[in-house]
């Protein structure tokens, strides 16, 4: 490694610089700095270089040194591309990190935690911002030359835009077109972060002298008696709350919208939007200033007392306990100090209330960072977060990726999901593992909140590694749900089936939609039947480049792959045997939404799953249709688990429990307990006491049993023995490695060598290779290996570098030939 510092460097002095490549390449690079370049060459710039015969990219100096390679003789750089750095010497730390612990380049590390603006490379498309107006007067020639032929043809590469101006310095060209807002670059644009607007109804001041607004009835009553009872409405809710909403004003008048439109018209009405918060308070003051509850206190004083001591505390609170008000607390306190914070969630789209919530605390200080940004917004927040104008940053698990000056606070909400790790590609790392990493460069402290932490962390908290708060109330002493456990078989030998429903759930949902209330069903299963089967011969069609059974979905009416996005028209006639008898097998999200609108024609009815929420705003007006009560029963996959809170969902009915706890996983009874108690958390949470209803085959199941006691304790006290004896976290490590090959007996004797070559070095801690449950994905066949470490007996990194070793040293054999090892520390 070359000198990890900035110098001042003379004219003529031979530089070289290390640079990070965008590239799975498993040594960096090193690069000769042209003399008039000198000066501006800097530890975290950005420079154009030139890599393989013609390709440019983007990469990331390193360090500075006098030292050329010894291998190989030194390219020139093309361009430095900054002024000053935009990556800092933690982040190369963390970078490095990310690296060693998840097995993988650098340059992986680079691809995952860089916006794609900030890495332009050969292949990187371009394309004109259409919301901008371009004064091309305003143009340089070669500006001028570069809009112009994306105006002929909307899309073009870095390489096309080379050849289109005879040279290779583009990229400072492009940075500036891009700084003026007039290109994209890369990535799909997506829709900006849009708050919740709601229109709110005042009367015009006019009528508050009290002979006008006697004068306005009168006439109103003969001409237009609907639009009276509206202005009569409007006087009553208008004495007992501050803001009148028009939703709330249609439904207390029964006036319908025209009325309070012409109302509006005629300037009786005065309609103002406003950004509304998904926080359950009427007045703004109240917002800036709520009181904790005493519990709440406790548990703050706790948290502040044990960050002390430790550097984590793992928070567990009950579902609805008031874990974010801590946070807030927490929140300001930092900022007082002048310190950054960041707020991990598992899934962005789905907590747009907490950005609301936080943007109504923090205002400009709060910055949001993830992946359904467009780019320009993505580089944005990154220049706001390196130049510290941003102190909270809220975000999805790329944000730990974020250049933070001064980190006083890491907070991972709901810390147990999985959609904290990243599968697909490298590197395959954990935010919330990570984010304990990224504290202590910062000497920062980190709070992992959960109703249902993982053993991991509930494992470290009880044997003294984390600090510990318990919060076992909910906020406002609102009681958990009741939950209510019914046997399908007993009701199917019964003959009070309903298509999929008990009728225990069918008359809970009566009496729910009787009394105005909400209902969410879960199913964690989209599409509207799995699989398809000959009666005849048992054909079931399969995707063409997996081995998995296709799924009907209705609304396409084709058999998907949900794996690799395959489609194929959905058969009439069975093309083995010729049979018309081709049947559905199972349920999906879509099914149950289909046969509940036959049984509930009256209800309204809408699905929330990864089909209905591809679109821009489909998953924001899913949700504001939620709250504003133009939903009856929401069907939903596991996204209606994740922190949603709305005040009317009384009745959860979970179709099918068996899917989860019959899972083929040493994780099932953990994930199936965190995946019930979440989405039983969903209900009553304000005021009336909710409802559950699980709907099984198997109602005496152990977990089943701790979801309705609410006993965390016993699931983790009886699952930790069976965890130690078969060699499971939290008591071992393990890492995964996924060998793939387009020829299965190439394959095999591949994955057979390399479990060989690992055996010599760790003997029976090596398991397989075996074939995965699903064996084949996009024509790829899988073969992997687990490796099990004790956690205490062995040096982690020391087993890290053999397995590097071997998998090189494989590498160079003839043997390897097409094959893709992936290696995944802590699989999930």
């Amino acid at each position: 490694m070359l000198e990890f510092a900035d110098a001042v460097h003379t004219d003529r002095e031979t530089l070289f610089v290390e640079v990070i490549l965008p590239l799975a390449i498993s040594k960096n690079y090193t690069y000769r700095v042209p003399f008039e370049m000198n000066d501006a060459v800097a530890i975290g710039k950005r420079v154009v270089v030139q890599f393989g015969k013609s390709k440019l990219y983007t990469a990331i100096i390193l360090s500075i040194g006098n030292q050329a390679p010894e291998k190989y003789e030194a390219k020139y750089l093309v361009e430095i591309l900054d002024d000053k750095p935009v990556v800092t010497h933690q982040q190369l730390q963390f970078w490095q990190w990310q690296s060693d612990y998840y097995m993988c380049t650098v340059g992986e590390v680079m691809n995952a935690a860089l916006p794609s603006a900030l890495k332009l490379a050969s292949e990187t498309r371009i394309m004109l911002n259409k919301d901008f107006e371009v004064d091309r007067a305003t143009l340089h020639d070669k500006e001028f030359l570069i809009v112009e032929a994306l105006d002929i043809q909307p899309e073009l590469t870095v390489s096309d835009i080379v050849k289109l101006l005879g040279q290779k310095t583009v990229m400072p060209i492009l940075k500036l077109l891009f700084e003026k807002n007039i290109i994209h670059i890369s990535e799909e644009v997506s829709e900006r972060y849009k708050p919740r607007k709601r229109t709110f109804i005042t009367l015009n001041p006019f009528y508050n002298d009290q002979e006008n607004l006697r004068e306005l009835f009168t006439i109103l009553e003969k001409k237009a008696p609907k639009q009276a009872d509206a202005v009569l409405a409007y006087i009553k809710l208008s004495r007992t709350q501050k803001n009148v909403s028009k939703n709330e004003l249609v439904d207390e008048s029964g006036a319908g919208a025209a009325s309070i439109k012409s109302l509006i018209e005629k300037e009786v009405f005065v309609a103002e939007d406003r950004n509304v918060s998904r926080f359950y308070f009427e007045e703004e003051e109240e917002i800036t200033s709520f009181e904790l509850s005493e519990q709440q206190q406790t548990a703050l004083t706790d948290v502040k007392l044990q960050f002390k001591e430790k550097d984590v505390v793992l928070l567990h609170g009950v579902t609805s306990s008031g874990k974010t008000q801590i946070y807030i607390r927490l929140i300001e306190e930092m900022m007082r100090q002048d310190r950054q914070v960041l707020y991990l969630l598992p899934e962005i789209a789905l907590t747009t209330h907490i950005i609301e919530r936080l943007r109504i605390y923090f205002g400009a200080n709060i910055g949001v960072y993830h992946s359904r940004f467009n780019d320009n917004e993505r580089v944005e927040v990154w220049q706001k977060v390196l130049n510290n104008e941003y102190k909270v940053v809220l975000g999805a698990r790329s944000s730990v990726f974020l250049p933070f000056s001064d980190l006083g606070l890491i907070i991972v909400d709901e810390e147990h999901e999985t959609s904290y790790k990243q599968f697909d590609p490298a590197p395959r790392y954990n935010a919330r593992d990570a984010a304990i990493f990224l504290s202590n460069m910062y000497q920062a402290k980190v709070l992992l909140g959960s109703a249902t932490p993982s053993f991991e962390s509930y494992f470290n908290a009880r044997t003294g590694k984390y600090g510990f708060v318990e919060l076992t109330e909910r906020f406002g002493g609102v009681e958990l749900p009741e939950v209510e456990v019914i046997s399908i078989a007993e009701e199917t030998k019964k003959k009070t089936m309903q298509s999929h429903f008990t009728s225990v759930l069918m008359a809970d949902i009566a009496e729910a939609l009787t009394n105005k209330e909400q209902v969410i069903l879960f199913q964690n299963r989209r599409g509207y039947a799995p699989i398809m089967m000959c009666k005849i011969c048992a054909y079931t069609p399969k995707c063409i480049n997996c081995d998995v059974s296709l799924t009907y979905h209705k609304s396409s009416g084709k058999l998907h792959c949900h794996y690799c996005g395959y489609k194929e028209d959905s058969p009439s006639i069975c093309p083995a045997c010729g049979s018309t008898h081709l049947e559905y097998k199972g349920f999906g999200t879509e099914k149950v939404e289909d046969e509940l609108s036959l049984l509930l024609p009256e209800a309204r009815i809408a699905r929330m799953d990864l089909d209905t929420t591809r679109s821009k705003n489909s998953l924001q007006n899913i949700l504001n249709n939620l709250e504003e009560k133009k939903i009856d029963i929401l069907v939903g996959t596991q996204m209606v688990a994740k922190g949603l809170d709305f005040a009317d969902v009384t009745v959860i009915g979970i179709i099918n429990a068996d899917s989860l706890l019959k899972f083929p996983d040493y994780r099932a009874n953990e994930r199936s307990f965190q995946m019930l108690a979440q989405v039983s958390g969903r209900a009553g949470r304000r005021g009336k006491r909710g409802k559950v209803v699980i709907q099984t085959y198997d109602p005496k199941h152990r977990v089943i049993k701790q979801v309705i006691e609410n006993d965390y304790d016993d699931l983790y006290f009886t699952e930790m023995p069976e965890r130690k004896s078969f060699k499971y976290p939290p008591f071992y490590r393990l890492i995964n490695l996924d060998v793939k090959h387009k020829d299965p007996n190439i394959l095999r004797n591949q994955a057979e060598y390399l479990a060989t070559q690992l055996r010599t070095h760790f003997g029976d801690r090596v398991i397989g290779p075996e074939a995965p449950l699903i064996s084949r994905i996009r024509n790829y066949y899988i073969n992997s290996i687990l490796l099990k470490f004790e956690k205490d007996a062995v040096s982690i990194i020391k087993a890290k570098a053999i397995i590097r070793d071997v998998i090189t040293q494989f590498q160079t054999t003839k043997l390897s030939k097409g094959s893709i090892i992936q290696p995944d520390v802590d699989p999930y």
